[in-house]
């Protein structure tokens, strides 16, 4: 099975937070805990305080209709993939092939700098059979750190280039409010997938993607089936766990989890002020 994982996680790019309206983006980062409309708690003013004075104690923000939280995550996809300069992140990568009984999981320190994009690994430690860190998890960061250094974002975005998206009404994830919409491929090549988004309502961060890839990877998996959740990091939103399950010809049933955690992202913003010489 020398090419199993090839690309398995092609059709997953890093996912993004930044608003193009700065100032509506900082308002958003501080308020992704805010309490829903009509949820605010309000307080008696303290004896002797100025009743004719109020003020509030959270920011709470509007909720979004579904077409304008769509145009708001789209362009929070342009601008991180403009102001992310760099970023680490810890990675525990846990792969299980049922048929067989054979495990392994492989702790490694990540490592992503633009431009030019470059992905890189360290090994922290690894557990369990060495067949299954060959032949699944090596070469699936094999085929990650190709995607990220050679593949086009722009054909994999999530975006009206490359989705016909369909809005299916709201659910609640995690606690979050979330507009739902059915995302169908316009083009059939590796990377795009036939599935679901799940935008938060108030903020239009993304919390989950689900689906399956419209094109196979590779001759030697049949099936591939995947659930990515995500979580905001300062001003930029990353994946912190992708959940997926393959059919392959040769091993039969795979299923991988990827938990990310301890992210360190880095702007370009900051970089360029960092990097600037003292006057």
């Amino acid at each position: 099975m020398r090419r199993f994982p090839s690309r398995i996680f092609a059709f997953i790019v890093l996912l993004t937070s930044l608003s193009t309206a700065q100032d509506l983006m900082s308002l958003m980062s501080r308020a992704n805990n805010a309490p829903l409309l009509g949820d605010a708690a309000t307080s008696s003013p303290a004896p002797g305080a100025d009743h004719n004075l109020s003020f509030p104690s959270s920011i709470t923000l509007p909720r979004m209709g579904p077409d304008f939280a769509l145009q708001v995550y789209r362009n929070r996809m342009v601008a991180q993939s403009e102001e992310l300069a760099s970023y680490s992140a810890s990675t525990v990568i846990r792969a299980e092939l049922p048929d067989t009984r054979q495990t392994g999981e492989y702790e490694l320190q990540r490592q992503y700098s633009a431009p030019p994009r470059k992905l890189s690994f360290k090994a922290i430690r690894f557990s369990g059979d060495n067949f299954v860190k060959s032949n699944v998890i090596l070469r699936l960061l094999q085929s990650e750190v190709s995607h990220v250094e050679k593949d086009d974002p722009a054909l994999n975005a999530i975006s009206p280039q490359n989705y016909k998206f369909s809005y299916k009404g709201t659910t609640s994830i995690d606690g979050h409010v979330v507009h739902v919409y059915h995302l169908k491929p316009r083009h059939k090549r590796p990377g795009l997938f036939k599935g679901r988004i799940f935008l938060d309502a108030y903020t239009a961060s993304i919390v989950r993607a689900e689906g399956r890839p419209i094109k196979s990877p590779s001759l030697f998996i049949k099936k591939i089936e995947f659930t990515q959740d995500y979580a905001d990091v300062d001003s930029f939103t990353f994946p912190v766990h992708i959940h997926s399950e393959a059919q392959a010809r040769i091993v039969g049933h795979t299923i991988v989890d990827i938990y990310y955690s301890d992210y360190h992202p880095v702007s370009s913003t900051v970089q360029a002020q960092s990097s600037a010489p003292a006057l």
